[in-house]
């Protein structure tokens, strides 16, 4: 896992970066990845999905609108290739 940027809240989640993904990959990627997130029981993450064309951007909230255990995901204010998520993590 890589850190996402120098803004010290998002740096402090557990991050993904998905640059250079076909659609199909970051889908499955994302699946995992909230999956994993799941076990450890955390409660935010971040994707990193870049800007680009949007294709990997749109795969990953695809992905995150079907997920039962996504509460809420939301575009980062300072970075819009980023996406902070929030899990349903029972604690």
């Amino acid at each position: 896992m890589k850190k996402a940027n120098n803004n010290i809240f998002i740096n402090m989640y557990p991050s993904v970066d998905m640059h250079g993904l076909d659609r199909e990959s970051a889908r499955v990627l994302t699946d995992d990845f909230v999956k994993e997130n799941i076990k450890l029981g955390n409660k935010k993450i971040i994707i990193i999905h870049g800007k680009g064309s949007h294709i990997v951007k749109q795969s990953v909230h695809q992905e995150l609108n079907k997920n039962q255990y996504v509460e809420d995901y939301k575009l980062d204010n300072f970075n819009d290739g980023i996406t902070v998520v929030s899990l349903k993590v029972d604690k």
